[in-house]
């Protein structure tokens, strides 16, 4: 039985790396993974998806024979997935893998504001277990307003998904360390984040300092690993963080293996 996990993200966040260097390390530790690439309008990847949303429906050639725009066609092309799900589970299938990495389209009001995102991942996920990754780049969580607004979308995604999920920094290779700790410390303090956030001088809040600390509080329960796509830094960390989530924190390869058929 193979575990899903889900690279969730905006555009820019680092999903398509992440996915490649996490493949790699799985397979570096002995770990069966295949990826699959849900992306219909991708044009190149780092990695070569084991399964290819574009051998179903491709967005481009959807643009050139309506007339859409990227994102309407990236819109029609999840939409028109929905039809051809079956035969996609089928394939994922197929390979028996102990983890499967879905690598997931960065515009996220797929996942966070229409329905057939959701749809579409719940009917490959079925009753296996899985995890979602919500990516962000910590680059852009360094002013802490930001950083409340990348949460409140998370918390979004998974209000949509219903998935355990895991936040994770990347790019954290472009920050000073003591920045990335700045951005931990906010996280694992939400009256620091609340008094950072009320703090800013161009920030107008409706809420005063208490009720961005309630929900400061609300939005950082989800455990937080910080990451480097180019480094590889942090890997051994989300690892087991997955494992804690999935299985329960034994590794995938002392339970039963699947039987051959």
């Amino acid at each position: 039985m193979p575990y899903y996990i889900i690279v969730l993200g905006t555009a820019g966040s680092g999903k398509t790396s992440l996915t490649s260097v996490l493949q790699t390390y799985l397979a570096y530790h002995q770990l069966d993974a295949i990826v699959v690439n849900l992306d219909p309008a991708v044009e190149s990847l780092p990695y070569k998806p084991d399964v290819d949303v574009r051998d179903y429906v491709d967005a481009r050639e959807l643009m050139r024979k309506t007339g859409l725009g990227p994102n309407g066609a990236l819109i029609a092309s999840i939409d028109m997935l929905a039809a051809n799900i079956e035969e996609l589970r089928e394939e994922i299938d197929s390979y028996r893998a102990n983890y499967v990495i879905v690598d997931t389209p960065g515009q996220m009001e797929i996942f966070a504001f229409r329905p057939t995102g959701p749809l579409v991942l719940s009917a490959l996920v079925g009753d296996y277990k899985a995890v979602a990754l919500f990516l962000t780049d910590i680059t852009y969580t360094t002013r802490p307003s930001n950083l409340l607004s990348a949460l409140l979308l998370a918390a979004s995604t998974h209000f949509r998904l219903k998935y355990p999920q895991i936040s994770v920094l990347t790019k954290i290779d472009l920050l000073p360390r003591e920045e990335v700790e700045k951005v931990l410390a906010m996280l694992e303090d939400p009256e620091q984040l609340a008094s950072s956030i009320t703090n800013e001088r161009d920030v107008r809040l409706l809420w005063d300092l208490e009720d961005v600390e309630y929900l400061a509080e609300k939005l950082t329960i989800f455990e937080t690993i910080p990451v480097s796509n180019v480094a590889g830094e942090g890997f051994d960390d989300l690892y087991a963080s997955i494992q804690r989530v999935v299985a329960g924190g034994e590794d995938y390869y002392t339970e039963e293996p699947n039987p051959v058929l």
